[in-house]
């Protein structure tokens, strides 16, 4: 059963905070790896999550800093993860099914914007290759823990950003186009909004459900890239201390990581999942040409699109098409 792109009317909205969000459950017992959980809204994201019982492991580019700025938050491993090369994937991979253990929560949180260095060492545009492929690579490797679970979710970052639009599918690398770096990243973003799509729909006869959120607007080390003129167009400015100054509508580090964690530990999304999520909600569809900073365009749950992205990560990845096949349709 498809779950419709429908708000729930949660009782939630723009402004609850991530502590809100969890609701007081207890995640005693519970495995959950965040991809990027010791910076900005990921490291919100592993600190409620840690509070409230789980043992949280942080795929972590810099293994020293992940270390330190985690140092005051309770039971977390780091291991090293660089969502952007391939080999460190599956060893992050190899390291955690070593343990044997079950996969409850797997948060792709992780993500790069206007990155300085367009291509990787693959060809591969920087910002699709990390936020959408190099999640589905690691996906796709953690699978047998997920399914271990029994009742699993898989939570991926999007972005409003999608609203840029569809997926160029004859040139995902920006080898036929000029390249345009915001187009780029929409479509990544637009990438994670579909690989949910899809892995929901692979995924739920063994248990395994799929979220894609959209955090909202927020200041976080992902906006490192981007020039002052270039996030005034924002409304965002830099005050007499040097320190940027977000406008109303913003949200805070905490709201930031609301809608993940919402979507990690909500009984109103059980037996749901291959929806986008704003504001600790199932967002509403909004028409193509649509300029809100809100709701969900068409070609982001498209699911011939998804199908076709899917079958794309799996040829530009080399992997072997159907190892994970499709039990529901």
């Amino acid at each position: 059963m498809t779950t419709e792109q429908t708000p729930l009317h949660s009782g939630f909205g723009p402004h609850t905070t991530a502590q809100e969000a969890l609701a007081g459950r207890d995640l005693r017992g519970k495995i959950a790896i965040v991809t990027g959980g010791h910076g900005g809204i990921g490291l919100e994201t592993t600190r409620i999550l840690s509070n409230a019982g789980a043992t949280v492991i942080v795929g972590a580019r810099d293994v020293k800093k992940a270390q330190d700025n985690l140092s005051a938050i309770r039971n977390v491993e780091v291991i090293h993860l660089d969502l952007a090369d391939p080999r460190s994937i599956d060893q992050f991979a190899v390291e955690f099914m070593k343990s044997n253990r079950a996969l409850d929560i797997l948060i792709n949180n992780a993500g790069v914007a206007n990155p300085p260095t367009i291509k990787d060492a693959r060809g591969f545009d920087t910002q699709f290759a990390t936020n959408h492929l190099g999640h589905f690579q690691l996906t796709v490797r953690l699978w047998d823990a997920l399914i271990k679970s029994g009742n699993s979710r898989v939570i991926t970052l999007s972005s409003i950003a999608h609203m840029v639009g569809p997926i160029d599918f004859g040139d995902l690398n920006f080898t036929k186009r000029p390249y345009n770096k915001d187009i780029a990243y929409g479509e990544s973003k637009t990438a994670c909004s579909l690989f949910a799509v899809e892995l929901d729909k692979r995924g739920k006869e063994h248990g395994i459900r799929a979220f894609a959120v959209n955090p909202g607007a927020i200041l976080t080390g992902l906006t490192r890239h981007l020039t002052d003129e270039e996030l005034a167009a924002w409304g965002v400015r830099r005050g007499d201390n040097g320190n940027f100054i977000a406008p109303e509508g913003f949200k805070t580090i905490e709201q930031g990581a609301a809608t993940s964690v919402w979507c990690a530990v909500s009984p109103s999304l059980e037996g749901k999942g291959g929806v986008y999520c704003e504001d600790c909600d199932i967002a509403a569809i909004a028409p193509a040409d649509s300029t809100l900073l809100s709701g969900v365009r068409p070609w982001a749950i498209d699911q011939s699109a998804a199908e076709t992205l899917w079958n794309a990560s799996e040829d530009l990845l080399q992997m072997a098409h159907g190892a994970i096949p499709v039990l529901a349709k």
